[in-house]
């Protein structure tokens, strides 16, 4: 079985909206929603859980219902803590999936992933234990030497950048956040899953990304998705 978690407990204070972003409307869908077709219509996801903003439970059952998201089988409550959140919908699962089922943890404000992204991380995962969504890192990266200057960088062919979504099997990330919820390792600051997993001493297998999987921070995050959805490809693309 695959299951898709997918975290959704943030409040999106940056956004400086009324409401969480990821319950924001765009073109008259909460863009929580448009995360969850991605996942609806892919034919290997087998179901669906959402750590939640608590006191948002209903509203996304609601919406769930309106637009014919079926494979929604649990609304769990977030944490504090994007760590939190994470662990309490893996806990959740515990009794629910067996050690080699497949969990897809992604970012509920992440509304464009692509299906052979997602095929890929499943595709990674099941050859390694863990497949997670990468990229090459096109610009220079350059150190601080102090607050004007800089004189070292880093060579841009030895970084990726890693977003969601992530795959892991089930047993290996359910005993993983037992055990750094436990020692408190990998669970601070900015950390997820993929960092906390290395932190832990754990090797990553980085699999497909798309630079069109971008996540809704800000308003011009929100403009840039809205245009998204607007564009058509040219027909002459490959």
């Amino acid at each position: 079985m695959n299951v898709a978690v997918i975290i959704a407990g943030g409040s999106g204070k940056r956004m400086h909206q009324d409401i969480p972003k990821q319950f924001i409307n765009v073109y008259d869908k909460p863009v929580i929603i448009y995360t969850l077709e991605g996942f609806q219509r892919h034919p290997e996801i087998d179901a669906i859980e959402v750590v939640c903003l608590e006191g948002w439970h209903d509203i996304l059952k609601a919406y769930a219902k309106q637009f014919d998201i079926d494979k929604l089988k649990w609304v769990v409550t977030g944490g504090e803590t994007t760590q939190e959140s994470i662990r309490n919908g893996v806990f959740h699962l515990e009794g629910i999936c067996s050690g080699e089922d497949i969990v897809i943890i992604h970012d509920g404000i992440r509304p464009l992933v692509d299906a052979t992204v997602l095929s890929d991380v499943i595709i990674k995962c099941r050859q390694y234990g863990n497949g997670v969504s990468s990229m090459p890192y096109n610009e220079q990266i350059f150190k601080i030497k102090d607050e004007t200057s800089t004189c070292s960088y880093i060579p841009r062919e030895t970084l990726r950048r890693v977003s969601t979504p992530q795959a892991y099997r089930f047993d290996k990330l359910d005993k993983a956040y037992h055990e750094a919820f436990e020692k408190g390792i990998g669970i601070h600051g900015s950390s997820y899953a993929n960092t906390m997993m290395v932190d832990l001493g754990e090797t990553l297998y980085f699999a497909a990304g798309s630079d069109k999987n971008i996540k809704l921070t800000t308003k011009d995050d929100l403009e840039i998705f809205k245009a998204y959805l607007k564009l058509e490809k040219d027909s002459w693309l490959k």
